[in-house]
C-alpha cells in the first residue's frame, strides 16, 4: 500500500480528482466512492480528497458539475424504461417457466396415471390368469388322485391274476404228473428167464 503523502496537492492530482469525481457524478454513483478510488490512485486518504474537492477544485468546475447531473438524471430516464423491460422480460420468463413446469406436472401425472391403469390392468390379467392355473392345479389333482386308485386297482387285480395264475400252473403240473405216473401204471410188465448160455430172455 502506498504510503499517505503529505505534500501539497498538484495540478496533476487535481485533474484526477476532478476527474473520477465527475465521472462518478454522471453514473449515480457518490463522491464518497469517488474520493475513495481518487485517494488509492494519487495514495492520499478519502478524507483529503474530499477536503481538496469541497475547499478547491470543485468550484472551478461548477458548469461541469451540473453538465454531470443532468447527464445522470438523462441516465437515470433511460435506465428506468430498460429496467422495466428486462423485468417484465424477467417475469414473462418466470411466468412461461412456471407454466412450462406446470404442463410438466400436469403431463407427469397423466402420464402416471396412465401407467397406473396400465398396472391395474395387468394385475387383474395376472389374477385371472392365477385363478385358472389354480382351477387346472385342482383339476390335476383329482385326476392324479383318480389315476392313482386305478392304479392301485389294477396292481391289487395283477397280484390276484398272478396268484391265480401260479395256482393254475401248479394244479396243471400236479396233474401231469399224475397222468404220467397212470399211465406207467397202466403199461404191462415185461418178465425175463436165464436161458442155458446164461442169456436173459423176455418172456411174453
Amino acid at each position: 500500500m502506498s504510503a499517505i503523502r503529505q505534500d501539497a496537492w498538484s495540478s496533476e492530482d487535481d485533474l484526477i480528482l476532478a476527474e473520477v469525481t465527475l465521472r462518478h457524478i454522471r453514473e449515480g454513483s457518490t463522491q464518497l466512492l469517488a474520493f475513495e478510488e481518487v485517494g488509492e490512485k494519487i495514495g492520499r486518504t478519502a478524507a483529503a480528497c474530499g477536503f481538496r474537492w469541497n475547499s478547491s477544485v470543485r468550484k472551478k468546475y461548477v458548469a461541469a458539475i451540473q453538465i454531470a447531473k443532468a447527464q445522470r438524471q438523462k441516465r437515470s430516464h433511460v435506465r428506468k424504461p430498460a429496467m422495466d423491460v428486462e423485468h417484465h422480460m424477467s417475469s414473462s420468463i418466470e411466468s412461461t417457466e412456471e407454466s412450462i413446469s406446470f404442463e410438466s406436472i400436469i403431463r407427469y401425472l397423466r402420464q402416471w396415471k396412465g401407467n397406473q391403469s396400465e398396472l391395474v390392468r395387468q394385475l387383474r390379467g395376472l389374477e385371472r390368469e392365477l385363478m385358472d392355473k389354480d382351477g387346472e392345479l385342482l383339476r390335476l389333482r383329482e385326476e392324479n388322485k383318480k389315476l392313482s386308485s386305478q392304479v392301485n386297482s389294477v396292481q391289487t387285480d395283477y397280484r390276484v391274476v398272478n396268484d391265480d395264475y401260479k395256482a393254475l400252473i401248479q394244479i396243471m403240473d400236479r396233474a401231469r404228473k399224475m397222468a404220467f405216473l397212470m399211465e406207467e401204471d397202466e403199461e404191462p410188465k415185461s418178465r425175463f428167464k436165464m436161458d442155458a448160455n446164461g442169456n436173459l430172455e423176455r418172456i411174453e
